[in-house]
């Protein structure tokens, strides 16, 4: 929930009213680097963060930027005061001063309304958290400006303020990204074309008017780089180039297909040792939360059955199950647990379970990343899409048992008595 203290982040003092500045000041209260963009983008990065952590920093400092906002908006009303009773003041912006009655609104300094086509929101963290370290570098840049164009002495320390504050959340975004360990390149899942990879295009040729040449530097030469003809100049001599440019051969390797239909054999039948495994999961779960989430996961894997058996249809194959073994084993260690859990108190016995449960997530997580890389590698698109949708659940799972995991974890440090009533409370 939020919550308003009648009290600014930072005192704000304004001695020489300046309606032109005071236009300035909208595009950080309303503009597409401003406060409300940034307070908006975290924000929302945050509500669907699965991470708790970095759920938690996003929030943190979507939050600090509203009161940003309040800091600008405040600042910017108090040199557009004079617009409300002094005409050449008025004149100055007459958006302002006519239509807003010398007030502020969600508009930039050019009068452009605000709008949620400035958020950078992608749902993968990596890539969400290099947009917010981008973002604070611009807004770092727009105050500077600011501060150039400023005369009035407690305005400028506001803005010093908030342009230090710009660097404080680039330095928190940065170490966040580092603490996820992700290799710098390693965007998304699917990896990029070896070799393609590493070719740098030498796309602007010869020398210009103004005695622009063609430069060599770490960004097309030395470690992996290969530096390459521009694909537009490139001779019949360059052929084996060429044809690393172009898609792969529709034909797949042999055996490729069989290697895919015998993995969701495989998936199949371990998908159906879990609609019965996970209600056994579900009953023996003692926190509510715990036991909601595999009733949740046992219909997610009763559809992931229908999307295995569409793969089959659109492949021309059977559906038919192949003994699974590696599920059979997690499925009888699951029992074992959920056994020898009827003697353990209640904390220590869910987190058991969630620990047999994220084995067998893992197990699926990469038998499905197993089957839609084939099917990528056969062009079979459809099959992809089937098998990426049930992935993603998959990875969802993962990560909520690590959350109630994460719950457990207090619940199970706390004292017997108290640990029952926390229990009963989730």
């Amino acid at each position: 929930m939020y919550h308003h203290v009648k009290k600014l982040m930072f005192t704000v003092r304004v001695d020489e009213p300046d309606p032109h500045f005071g236009n300035m000041l909208l595009e950080q209260f309303g503009g597409a680097n401003g406060e409300l963009a940034a307070a908006m983008q975290y924000s929302i990065q945050g509500l669907n963060c699965e991470d708790p952590e970095r759920k938690d920093l996003l929030m943190d400092i979507g939050t600090e930027e509203l009161s940003h906002l309040e800091i600008v908006g405040t600042l910017a009303r108090l040199h557009l005061a004079p617009t409300k009773f002094d005409r050449e003041a008025a004149e100055a912006d007459p958006l302002i001063a006519i239509a807003g009655g010398g007030g502020v609104n969600l508009f930039n300094s050019q009068g452009n309304p605000w709008t949620a086509d400035y958020l950078k929101i992608t749902g993968e963290l990596d890539v969400d958290l290099r947009s917010n370290i981008a973002a604070e570098a611009r807004a770092k840049i727009v105050y500077e400006r600011l501060i150039n164009f400023c005369d009035d002495a407690g305005t400028k320390d506001a803005l010093q303020f908030l342009m230090t504050r710009e660097i404080t959340h680039m330095k928190a975004f940065a170490a966040a990204l580092e603490s996820m360990s992700k290799p710098a390149f390693s965007i998304g899942r699917i990896a990029p074309t070896p070799g393609l990879v590493n070719q740098f295009f030498n796309d602007s040729t010869g020398s210009g008017d103004h005695g622009e040449i063609d430069t060599r530097g770490p960004w097309n030469e030395g470690g992996d780089w290969e530096f390459m003809k521009s694909p537009a100049i490139q001779t019949d001599a360059d052929a084996d180039t060429k044809a690393s440019m172009e898609s792969s051969p529709p034909e797949a390797a042999e055996g490729v297909q069989e290697l895919l239909v015998d993995e969701l054999r495989d998936i199949l039948h371990a998908e159906k040792q879990l609609t019965k495994a996970l209600p056994q999961m579900a009953e023996a779960a003692r926190f509510t939360q715990l036991r909601e989430l595999f009733e949740q996961h046992l219909i997610e894997t009763e559809n992931q059955i229908e999307r295995i058996n569409e793969c089959f249809s659109l492949l021309g194959e059977t559906a038919r199950a192949k003994p699974c073994k590696g599920m059979m084993g997690l499925v009888e260690e699951g029992q074992e647990v959920m056994d020898k859990g009827e003697k353990k108190p209640d904390a220590a016995a869910d987190l058991a379970l969630i620990g047999a449960a994220q084995r067998v997530e893992h197990y699926e997580i990469s038998g499905y990343t197993s089957a839609r890389n084939l099917a990528s590698q056969l062009r079979h698109s459809a099959i992809s899409a089937l098998l990426s949708a049930s992935l993603a659940e998959e990875e969802n799972a993962d990560q909520l048992l690590n959350q109630v995991a994460r719950s457990l974890m207090s619940v199970a440090r706390m004292p017997a008595a108290l640990e029952r009533t926390a229990m009963e409370e989730k």
